[in-house]
Parts: structure tokens; C-alpha cells; sequence
């Protein structure tokens, strides 16, 4: 059993993190903004990422430190920089403060091109704080992640529930099942051996095309999509207007065009996990029905 300390606990990754670090017998300290309910094996941290304090009490006495917290979505370079860099440089110097033995950064493989957007670079950013750290660290960059609880796909599986998908440009991606990625870092967490970077997928070999996987999230929800591939130009118009409607909540933005446009979000085979380690095991056909499944039982899809 581990004291294992994890920021971003309420979110999509964290929470499932959680679930599974106190299902495999672990102490968990999670650093939330808003009070939450009380739960056995689970002390909450009230603070966030700019409260040193908060950091601080959170990485004491703990044996690990999952850093999952980051934004995806901001308006600016600034937004990005604080919650990615910032954010990070703060988690490190307050486990490094607590002595703590292990460091497990999740960042994301757009951190790979961090000239292709604020996000990426952010991300990249981060992985060097994190990288030049006195600390034992791994990263992880997981692609496009799925899973119950996520709500950055829900749009997806509610156009193919009308049978339709409306994709980027050509190229192809990895995805990884959220529970699988949870497993993964908390493997890391509890071992000293692995000071490195981490690609880790579905274990399909090459990925899959967008409208693979458009066709993958027909199939979750029982339709045959229609798959219409949409030029950059187009994308960028959407994105403008869904800022323009949605404002702060627009979940398609320029950042995002940028990096979804990309032809290659493919994991490098060579930097994924030791077996020995870690391997999936959530097939993404399964995975993505599972999801189906939660958004129906929220009375999402």
C-alpha cells in the first residue's frame, strides 16, 4: 500500500485514477478546488495549482505524485502557460519540497509538435520542468483519450447516433481507454525503475484512420455513419463560430483545428510502456460501447 497524491482528481483521467488507486488498496490525497463528499481512503486537499500552501499539504507523507491536472482548453498562450507550466513548476517543487520518491507527469502526445499549437507547447514545456527535475519521474503522452466520464467525445457519438461523423482532413490517430491509462500510472507510481517517456495506446499497430474510428463509434451506437472529411478552412470557420456561440465552453477552437488537422497522432511503438509493465487491455470497440453505454445511462445519447 502507497500514500499516492494526485492533482486533478475530479476530472475525466483523475477520477478514474482514483477509483482504481483505491481499489488496488492505496491511500489517496486529491487536491480539488470545490468540497467534496467524503469517501473512505480518499483525503481532499481544497486548493489548486497556484496555492503553494495547498501543494505543499497534499505532497506531504506521500509516497508518489500523479500530476493529471492541466488545461486542454484556454483563450490564450497565457491561459495554457499558467495551468501547463506554471501549474507544473508548482506540483514539482512542492513534492521536491516533501521528499517525496516518485514524480508521474501525464502530458499528451500533442507535446510532441509544440510548434503546432499553444497546447502542444505548453505540454512540452512542462515535460522539460519535469524532465530537469532532482526527482525519480515518468511521462506519459497519451493520445486521444475515451472512456465513461468523458465529455470531450460526447459530441462524436451524438452525430453518429444520427449517422453521420464530420472529420479532419486525412491522417490517423491512436486512442487509449481511460481505465487503461489510469492502470498505467499508477504502475508507474509504484515503481522506481523507469526515469522515461511513455507512448501508450489501444495496442492496435498504426493506429486508425479518422473515419475508422468515426466508424467505431457508429458501430458503439448501432448506426452506419456517413463520414465527411472537412478542409482546415472550414474547421477554423467552426471554430470561430462555436467561440462565437459558446464563448468560454466552445469545445472546437482554432488551438484545436491546428493539432486535429495533423496527419500523423500516432504513438511511436518504440516509446510505449515495457510489457513487463504495462499492457492495454481494454479493446477500443469494447471500450467505446462501454462509453455508449454510460451517456445513455445520463440520459446524454
Amino acid at each position: 500500500m502507497s500514500i499516492i497524491a494526485i492533482t486533478g482528481g475530479t476530472g475525466f483521467v483523475g477520477s478514474r485514477l482514483i477509483a482504481l488507486a483505491v481499489e488496488a488498496g492505496h491511500k489517496v490525497r486529491a487536491l480539488t478546488r470545490r468540497d467534496q463528499a467524503e469517501r473512505e481512503h480518499i483525503t481532499w486537499i481544497r486548493g489548486d495549482l497556484e496555492n503553494q500552501a495547498a501543494l505543499a499539504s497534499l505532497a506531504e507523507g506521500a509516497d508518489a505524485v500523479i500530476h493529471v491536472a492541466g488545461v486542454v482548453n484556454a483563450p490564450d498562450r497565457a491561459g495554457f502557460a499558467r495551468g501547463n507550466i506554471l501549474g507544473t513548476r508548482n506540483m514539482l517543487a512542492a513534492a521536491e519540497g516533501a521528499g517525496v520518491r516518485r514524480f508521474v507527469h501525464v502530458s499528451s502526445l500533442a507535446a510532441r509538435e509544440p510548434e503546432m499549437s499553444a497546447y502542444g507547447w505548453s505540454k512540452a514545456e512542462g515535460d522539460k520542468l519535469v524532465d530537469d527535475s532532482l526527482l525519480e519521474t515518468s511521462i506519459v503522452r497519451p493520445p486521444a483519450i475515451y472512456g465513461p466520464g468523458d465529455m470531450e467525445m460526447l459530441e462524436l457519438f451524438k452525430l453518429a447516433k444520427k449517422g453521420v461523423a464530420l472529420l479532419p482532413p486525412g491522417g490517423r490517430i491512436s486512442v487509449i481507454e481511460v481505465g487503461d491509462l489510469g492502470r498505467l500510472l499508477l504502475a508507474l507510481a509504484v515503481t522506481d525503475r523507469f526515469h522515461a517517456t511513455f507512448d501508450a495506446d489501444d495496442g492496435v499497430s498504426g493506429g486508425w484512420s479518422h473515419k475508422e474510428f468515426a466508424q467505431a463509434i457508429g458501430a458503439a451506437v448501432g448506426k452506419r455513419v456517413a463520414a465527411f472529411a472537412l478542409p482546415r478552412p472550414l474547421l477554423m470557420a467552426g471554430a470561430h463560430l462555436d467561440r462565437l456561440i459558446r464563448g468560454k465552453g466552445a469545445k472546437l477552437t482554432p488551438d484545436r483545428v491546428a493539432y486535429f488537422s495533423h496527419q500523423d497522432w500516432v504513438i511511436d511503438p518504440a516509446k510505449r510502456p515495457p510489457a513487463n509493465l504495462w499492457t492495454p487491455q481494454v479493446e477500443t470497440e469494447a471500450g467505446l460501447a462501454a462509453t455508449a453505454a454510460w451517456y445513455r445511462q445520463q440520459g446524454l445519447l
